[in-house]
């Protein structure tokens, strides 16, 4: 079987404590369980680990086939990584390991790595016909010796902080909702391709974004940003949508980056969306935009201050 292969290449050195899930935004409830991962792995001299899916599967299994992720495979196992997790193992999710039961599957977590409890959220579930629900888990624990701890969900202001939670903010554009729900500002990252060139003749060279078609996006609309590029960062404004000023018809991502001059073209870069300043709308004429835009950037701008005010650099 192809997951007991990719588990086979792990071979810890140490007894492992484990959480399973597919982590999507590593989010405020996924860094609660993460904490308490590392905690009771360091107390019990173990080693922390996460496996996590490099395909949703929900979609796999086609509960839903329009599911944009929140973090890139790469980014969710950086952010995984730096909660202090000693190891996070990508799996492949496919039909195959879909039809494993619990009790295989569990099997072959003790048996490749060397896996003696698990720690997951309340409402977990894995196997075939989605049978390994926290109960079943703990009786399979009892007769094959390992522990199951269930992680309580972490509510904000009676809610539930969910991937769920985060999509909605999203569609709606509200960026501070979904700050609160991660724990940090929403990215998008890509290498910066060759645009149409409007933004460069009413005076606004923006950098467009090609972030991957399958990442979701906040609603359409003008964002204060904050870009990255060489290790460095800039104050930026980012249109997200179809510049219904020139009759586009593909959804774009364009940066302009405030106090740079540079060519950045094929080169990777990264934006921390701050705030939402308006949504996007169709202008009577260029000039029009132009104004806006000016406004626009004056705006975002003195948000971006507002923000850093009072920090150390």
């Amino acid at each position: 079987m192809q997951v007991e292969a990719e588990l086979a290449e792990i071979s810890p050195k140490k007894d492992m404590l484990l959480a399973i899930g597919v982590f999507d935004g590593v989010h405020l409830g996924h860094k609660y369980l993460l904490s308490r991962l590392k905690a009771q792995a360091g107390q019990q001299n173990l080693l922390s680990g996460v496996i996590t899916f490099r395909q949703h599967p929900r979609a796999v299994l086609g509960l839903r086939d329009d599911l944009p992720y929140l973090t890139s495979l790469e980014e969710k196992v950086s952010l995984i990584k730096s909660e202090g997790i000693d190891q996070v193992i990508t799996l492949s999710f496919n039909r195959e390991l879909a039809q494993l039961s619990p009790r295989q599957f569990v099997g072959l977590l003790i048996k490749q790595l060397r896996m003696c409890g698990l720690i997951l959220g309340a409402d977990f579930v894995l196997g075939r016909n989605r049978e390994g629900n926290v109960d079943t888990l703990r009786s399979l624990g009892q007769e094959m010796g390992f522990s199951v701890e269930a992680v309580s969900p972490v509510k904000i202001n009676g809610d539930v902080v969910s991937s769920t939670a985060i999509r909605d903010a999203l569609a709606k554009g509200n960026m501070k909702n979904v700050v609160s729900l991660i724990g940090r500002p929403f990215s998008l990252q890509g290498r910066v391709a060759k645009g149409a060139g409007r933004g460069a003749g009413l005076g606004f060279p923006t950098a467009n974004i090609a972030v991957d078609p399958q990442h979701i996006l906040p609603a359409d609309g003008v964002y204060a940003t904050r870009a990255h590029i060489d290790g460095k960062n800039y104050p930026s404004v980012t249109n997200i949508g179809k510049n219904p000023t020139f009759g586009a018809k593909s959804r774009t991502v364009e940066t302009y980056l405030l106090n740079f001059k540079g060519d950045i073209y094929g080169q990777e870069l990264k934006i921390d969306i701050i705030d939402r300043l308006r949504g996007e709308k169709k202008f009577a004429s260029v000039e029009e935009l132009k104004k806006q835009m000016t406004a626009d950037v004056k705006q975002g701008r003195e948000i971006l201050e507002s923000l850093s005010a009072g920090k150390c650099e």
